[in-house]
């Protein structure tokens, strides 16, 4: 599937880009270099610009594939990436996936997350079939917590041990939202 892009009014849900008009990769490099982004998102060492471009690169394959929808949730004014967020692990097959998402430090306290995260489930459930979405985070991300109660995640019994990006283990909360 080509990327999607769906106007939030406050914010626009658009590809990752690095081209002529919108370069991503200075935003994606400051967003992974904070120590907050280290921590609750381990597993990516973005480094420099060159990694940059390649995490940028493998989102723009992972749609392609429709193993992962990612959007840029940018401002619609001046096109700063403000954070992602996205549906992974997808099968279309089965009508599963699990919800992602990042915030870049210049998007936090905003609710940004929340509701670029709600619109990019209401394409998933309505456009793609979806039927089933999982949520994931660590136990004392409680930024994370609000994200997923707002967008009506519900708790599950499944308890699961993870690896922050400082190395401690934290238990992981299992939430999943259905389609009505």
């Amino acid at each position: 599937m080509e990327p999607v892009e769906i106007n939030l009014g406050l914010y626009y849900l658009r590809a990752l880009r690095a081209d002529e008009h919108i370069d991503d990769r200075p935003a994606v490099l400051e967003g992974f270099a904070d120590p907050d982004t280290r921590r609750w998102v381990p597993g990516y060492q973005i480094d420099d610009l060159a990694d940059a471009g390649a995490y940028i690169a493998r989102r723009t394959r992972e749609w392609a594939r429709d193993v992962r929808y990612s959007w840029a949730v940018a401002d619609p004014f001046t096109g700063e990436l403000l954070g992602e967020v996205g549906l992974k692990e997808l099968d279309l097959t089965a009508g599963t996936a699990e919800a992602a998402c990042w915030t870049h430090p210049a998007g936090r306290g905003r609710g940004m997350a929340s509701r670029a995260l709600a619109a990019a489930l209401r394409f998933g459930f309505g456009a793609v079939g979806l039927k089933c979405v999982v949520y994931r985070h660590f136990s004392s991300n409680l930024a994370s917590a609000r994200v997923a109660e707002k967008c009506g995640f519900l708790v599950t019994d499944q308890v699961e041990q993870a690896e922050l990006g400082d190395g401690t283990e934290e238990r992981v909360v299992v939430r999943l939202l259905t389609r009505d």
